[in-house]
C-alpha cells in the first residue's frame, strides 16, 4: 500500500534531521559540544534532530560549519526547502483568494509537456467550463472562508487550460464515472460541462477515459492526483496540497495511473457514459 503524501513529507523532514545528526556524530561531537560550537542551546540541537524544530537556512549553515562540513550545507538547504514545500495548507496558500493560485500555476502548466490526471469526484481543471469552475470554486471559497474572487479565479482557470489546444502539450485524463454525476452546479452548468467533455475528446492532445462505476477493480480508489512530466505530483487533500518530486514517490503515482488505464473505457464507450449522464439531467 502506498505511503500517504503527508507521511512522505514527514519522512523527508526526518531524513534531513538524520543527516544533520550523522554530521554531528561524524564530527565526534555530543549534543552539548555541538550546541557550544553553534552558539545556541543544547535543546535546540536536540529539537532539530528530533524534527521538533525545522532548521532555517542559517541554522543549517551554522550546523555544518560546526561539524567541519560546510560543503554539505547547500544540499541540505535545498532538501529542507523541498520538504517544507511538499505540504502547503490551503489556508496558507489561498488566504488572499483563489485567483492568485490559478495564475501562479501557469508557468508549470506551460512548461509541462505531458499531463496525467486522475479525478474521483470532480472534472479536472484542464477540462472545466467557466461555469463549472465558478460553481466549484465558490463552494471552496465558502467552505474555507476565503475572499470571494471566484469569477476571476474561474476565468483564470479556463485561460490556463489553453495549453491543451496549442499543439505543444498532451493530456491523459481518467475520471471515475461518479464525477459525471457529482452535482457541482445546477442542471445547466452540468449539461454544459458534460457536453464540453465530448468536445474535448476530439482535441488531438486530449486522451480521456472514464472508469465505469461497475467495473471490476484492479486498483482501489485513491485520492485525486496530477502528474507533470513524470517529475512532479500534486495531490489535493481537504486541508492542503502535497507536492511530491522524489523519483520513488512519483513512481508510485505513475504505477497507480497505469492501473487506472486498465479500468478506463475510451472512445465510443466513454462517450456513451457521458451521454447517459447528460440524459440523467432531464
Amino acid at each position: 500500500m502506498a505511503v500517504s503524501p503527508s507521511s512522505s513529507a514527514q519522512a523527508a523532514r526526518e531524513s534531513i534531521a538524520q543527516r544533520l545528526k550523522e554530521l554531528r556524530l561524524d564530527a565526534g561531537l555530543n549534543t552539548q559540544g555541538h550546541a557550544d560550537r553553534c552558539g545556541w542551546s543544547k535543546s535546540k540541537t536536540s529539537r532539530i534532530e528530533n524534527t521538533l524544530t525545522t532548521p532555517s537556512d542559517a541554522d543549517i549553515r551554522v550546523w555544518c560549519a560546526a561539524c567541519d562540513a560546510p560543503g554539505q550545507a547547500q544540499d541540505l538547504i535545498t532538501s529542507s526547502r523541498d520538504a517544507e514545500s511538499m505540504y502547503v495548507s490551503w489556508k496558507r496558500k489561498q488566504h488572499t483568494g483563489l485567483r492568485r493560485g490559478q495564475l501562479a500555476s501557469v508557468p508549470l502548466y506551460e512548461q509541462t509537456s505531458i499531463f496525467r490526471m486522475y479525478c474521483v469526484k470532480v472534472i479536472p481543471g484542464l477540462l472545466q467550463t467557466e461555469g463549472y469552475a465558478r460553481s466549484l470554486l465558490s463552494k471552496i471559497a465558502d467552505f474555507r472562508g476565503l475572499p470571494d474572487d471566484t469569477a476571476e479565479a474561474a476565468k483564470a482557470r479556463v485561460d490556463r487550460s489553453r495549453v491543451i489546444r496549442d499543439g505543444l502539450h498532451r493530456a491523459v485524463l481518467y475520471l471515475e464515472e461518479d464525477a459525471l454525476y457529482h452535482r457541482v452546479g445546477d442542471s445547466q452548468v452540468m449539461a454544459n460541462q458534460l457536453h464540453h467533455l465530448l468536445t474535448a475528446m476530439s482535441y488531438p492532445a486530449v486522451s480521456l477515459g472514464i472508469i465505469p462505476q461497475g467495473c471490476e477493480r484492479v486498483m482501489w480508489g485513491v485520492e485525486t492526483f496530477s502528474v507533470f512530466d513524470d517529475k512532479r505530483v500534486h495531490v489535493e487533500l481537504l486541508s492542503g496540497k502535497v507536492t511530491l518530486t522524489s523519483p520513488s514517490d512519483v513512481d508510485v503515482y505513475l504505477r497507480a495511473f497505469l492501473r487506472m488505464r486498465e479500468m478506463a473505457v475510451v472512445g465510443s464507450d466513454a462517450r456513451s457514459l457521458i451521454q447517459r449522464a447528460i440524459s440523467s439531467l432531464g
